[in-house]
């Protein structure tokens, strides 16, 4: 019996999510024992049958070596936002005059993948300073420490600017 292409499709999703869970596993663990590797399987399997169908649909996008390489500048440049970030929140929480002028703004992405646009808010969660309250649409409403435009180009720069052309190149 011949199967579709959507079922190739699907098994070949499997496996990608099972590859790249089991890659995940060692990452984590970093430990090649064989009773870690028989975990880190079965762990990789359930997670593949339970998340398969909210991942990617074209897996070939995973093959490609230049997100890898987008990937690790994305991880560069997010380590370096993340420490001026820090440096920035330590300085108003130990500034005499505690200098914060917090707010909600709207900025707009250009993102179009929902995955693409977890991404950066996450990114901008994790960033000290700012959290992410919602995504409606192409809209992020982000909670910041201090903001420093009224102009919505100018914030959405500041914002998203050192992440978004990073996660497109990487998921879209």
């Amino acid at each position: 019996m011949k199967r579709n292409n959507g079922e190739r499709a699907k098994g070949r999703r499997y496996v990608a999510v099972f590859i790249l869970s089991v890659i995940f596993w060692l990452l984590l663990t970093f430990d090649f024992t064989v009773p870690n590797l028989i975990v880190g399987a079965i762990a990789s399997i359930i997670t593949s049958l339970a998340f398969t169908r909210f991942f990617v649909k074209n897996v070939y996008k995973l093959l490609q070596p230049k997100r890898y390489f987008w990937f690790i500048v994305y991880l560069v440049v997010f380590i370096w936002e993340c420490l001026k970030a820090n440096l920035d929140v330590a300085y108003r929480v130990l500034h005499p005059a505690m200098p914060i002028r917090p707010g909600i703004v709207k900025v707009k992405t250009s993102l179009k993948s929902d995955l693409a646009k977890m991404l950066l808010a996450n990114s901008i969660t994790m960033t000290p300073g700012t959290i992410t309250v919602d995504i409606i649409d192409d809209y992020l409403y982000i909670h910041w420490i201090y903001i420093k435009s009224e102009d919505p180009e100018v914030y959405t720069g500041i914002i998203t600017g050192a992440f978004e052309k990073y996660i497109k190149r990487i998921i879209e």
